[in-house]
């Protein structure tokens, strides 16, 4: 087997349509880093959304422990890009670098097999659920209306929304959409904006108007009081997309356990190799998992995790991906369903479109 010739890294700034707000922060574009790996005459492709700074860390940490590698010894290349970060903090920017390229690897041994990831790591189902996931605090009552009921009506089962930033409006903004989602499931998320007491009163009154699901409804930090609102809360407790590690996700297990459901992020929790640890860990607590972002990047790992339920078809990301990757899906029905007919991913970097974005670019 021939060894990984060249790992290239590049970054992309794809500016919002709007200027766009949740309920910690406010954002005008999002960033793209991407890896890419040749071997074979083949090119792997992975990336994550995070700074440029993760680019440097991918090129200059990372990628003299990718290049030269046999491309089937992914657990070796896996664990030396660890022990590669071990000065720099294995979390944050760091792990997504390392999730970029675990994408790439995976989706480059795929590729060098002839088939598709998800072949490769075996379906329990052949579809996903998609959840529309956007309702963002910057839209009016009226845009939220019509982005939530869309999706309802395209046929996804449950949407999300963003609260947090005006608790005053909180209620009224959940009110329009619960009616606009008709027979969806809806969501709130609240990016841990709430203090404790303050996100019981709302889960109280979110249940009341149907609200099913509450996603970091504090910091995430605050493991007490995630444990609080899952005891009393009538409706589910998700989070855990800023876990790095299977530890970070170790934290909200440990009884008494503080999520219902724990949402991981192949482009933060160490790309596939990451994601199929941080499940395997789940599943050995019965615990159910989401997928937080990302959603081209998720579809084979929907198919392939018994424990997942649902991907986010998160606004943002569903259209970048779209504009900067070829081959991206879309949902059916509400359901995601990974393509067949092409290997590793499915996707391919559209060069031309991505070049107008392109703000970083290097080979070892």
């Amino acid at each position: 087997m021939a060894a990984i010739e060249r790992v290239e890294i590049s970054a992309y700034d794809v500016p919002t349509v709007a200027p766009e707000s949740d309920g910690t922060a406010e954002w005008s574009k999002t960033t793209v880093v991407v890896a890419e790996l040749r071997c074979g005459g083949e090119t792997g492709l992975g990336y994550t959304y995070a700074d440029t700074g993760t680019a440097r860390i991918a090129l200059d940490v990372l990628s003299e422990r990718v290049a030269g590698k046999d491309p089937f010894d992914i657990p070796a290349i896996y664990q030396s890009m660890v022990e590669a970060v071990r000065n720099h903090g294995r979390g944050g920017a760091c792990a997504m670098a390392i999730s970029a390229i675990d994408v790439a690897l995976w989706d480059l041994k795929a590729k060098l097999l002839g088939v598709p990831l998800c072949r490769l790591l075996g379906r329990v189902r052949e579809a996903i659920p998609a959840y529309g996931s956007g309702g963002f605090t910057s839209l009016t009552v009226k845009e939220l209306e019509e982005q939530l009921g869309g999706w309802a009506q395209e046929g996804m089962r449950f949407v999300k929304m963003k609260v947090g930033r005006d608790p005053a409006h909180d209620l009224e903004r959940v009110r329009a959409a619960r009616k606009a989602a008709g027979r969806a499931e809806l969501f709130v998320d609240a990016n841990g904006a709430y203090h404790v007491k303050e996100a019981l009163g709302f889960a109280e009154r979110f249940a009341e108007l149907g609200v099913t699901w509450f996603e970091e409804p504090v910091i995430r930090t605050d493991l007490a009081g995630l444990r609080l609102l899952r005891e009393r809360a009538r409706m589910e407790i998700a989070g855990g997309e800023y876990g790095y590690e299977a530890s970070d996700f170790r934290a909200f297990l440990d009884e008494p356990r503080a999520l219902d459901v724990i949402q991981a992020d192949a482009t933060r929790c160490g790309g596939i190799t990451g994601f199929l640890q941080a499940a395997a860990l789940l599943e050995s607590y019965h615990c159910p998992m989401s997928s937080h972002c990302a959603p081209a990047l998720h579809v084979a790992l929907g198919c392939a995790v018994p424990a997942m339920r649902h991907v986010e078809w998160f606004a943002d990301h569903a259209r970048i991906e779209a504009l900067l990757l070829e081959g991206a899906p879309h949902p059916d029905e509400g359901l995601l369903r990974p393509a067949l007919d092409r290997p590793g991913l499915g996707l391919g970097l559209a060069r031309k479109e991505a070049g107008r974005y392109r703000i970083h670019a290097a080979t070892t």
